[in-house]
């Protein structure tokens, strides 16, 4: 059965999309710890990032690199933390986070509720800051 991350990318469940790749795909967290948080999953479902290949970990965040690069042109922030959990949804990604202190990553506080405005203004900021 796909996973939810599968099924976003194939269009299946609506998303608000960052950038994409024939390899990644970038959307926004819909739970998100602060505005910019999004998540970097590759189009491969993995559920572990370590099970990747060398090559396709790697690749994958050089496009996280240039994600991380347009979250910090649209939300100056003091640098775009990045977490690899990956326990709640067995498909590999990366947290890429706008943060201003360490406890901006903490993934026990409170989440963000934004409206579907906000959501499309954010990727769209990002987006056009690649």
């Amino acid at each position: 059965m796909a996973t939810i991350f599968s099924r976003i990318i194939a269009g299946e469940i609506p998303c608000y999309k960052v950038a994409e790749n024939e390899e990644f795909f970038a959307f926004l967290d819909i739970n998100p710890l602060v505005k910019g948080h999004t998540l970097v999953v590759p189009r491969q479902e993995v559920d572990y990032i370590f099970d990747l290949s060398d090559e396709d970990l790697a690749a994958m965040h050089v496009f996280a690199k240039k994600v991380a690069r347009a979250i910090e042109k649209a939300f100056p922030c003091q640098k775009v933390g990045e977490a690899v959990i990956g326990l709640e949804v067995p498909h590999a990604h990366i947290h890429l986070i706008p943060i201003q202190k360490e406890s901006d990553m903490l993934f026990s506080n409170p989440k963000l509720k934004l409206s579907d405005e906000e959501f499309k203004s954010i990727a769209q900021a990002i987006n056009s800051s690649l």
